[in-house]
């Protein structure tokens, strides 16, 4: 029982970690390039929120792998 929710909590750990320093890394970079040309917020917007959403479909995968660990 008690690997099993080590199991579970290192799943968990490792499976939100990459996800959350991707998506700090895609804010930041767009924030920057919004910066240097602010016109052009309108074409970044739109793949910005595609890719954080494709990044956080691995922390939710993550803990869909993490909840059938038995």
């Amino acid at each position: 029982m008690e690997n099993i929710m080590f199991a579970k909590a290192f799943t968990i750990a490792i499976g939100s970690i990459v996800p959350a320093i991707s998506i700090g890394m895609i804010g930041s970079n767009a924030m920057k390039s919004i910066g240097r040309n602010p016109e052009s917020a309108g074409k970044i917007l739109v793949p910005m929120l595609l890719s954080c959403a494709l990044a956080e479909a691995i922390a939710i995968y993550a803990l869909v792998i993490a909840f059938s660990i038995k």
